[in-house]
């Protein structure tokens, strides 16, 4: 339950345009996605993609040297 209130308040504050910052965890930010232009091959078209947002998250120095230096990961990887 807990974990769901909080993942509801980061997508309502995202939503609203705000970004979340949890120290020693990671950033939930708003990335801007410029206006291009794409190809539909199979029609041979092209197509105006507009300016939009897309949700991302990016982890912190600390959580990924953590995840890093883990030993199982480390072992689990070695077996793949």
């Amino acid at each position: 339950m807990t974990v769901e209130a909080f993942f509801k308040v980061v997508k309502d504050s995202m939503t609203e345009g705000n970004n979340i910052y949890v120290r020693g965890f990671g950033s939930f930010v708003n990335k801007k996605r410029a206006r291009k232009v794409a190809r539909n091959i199979s029609k041979n078209t092209s197509l105006i993609i507009e300016e939009h947002y897309i949700p991302s998250f990016k982890p912190s120095k600390t959580f990924v040297a953590k995840i890093k230096n883990s030993k199982k990961v480390k072992a689990v990887a070695a077996k793949a």
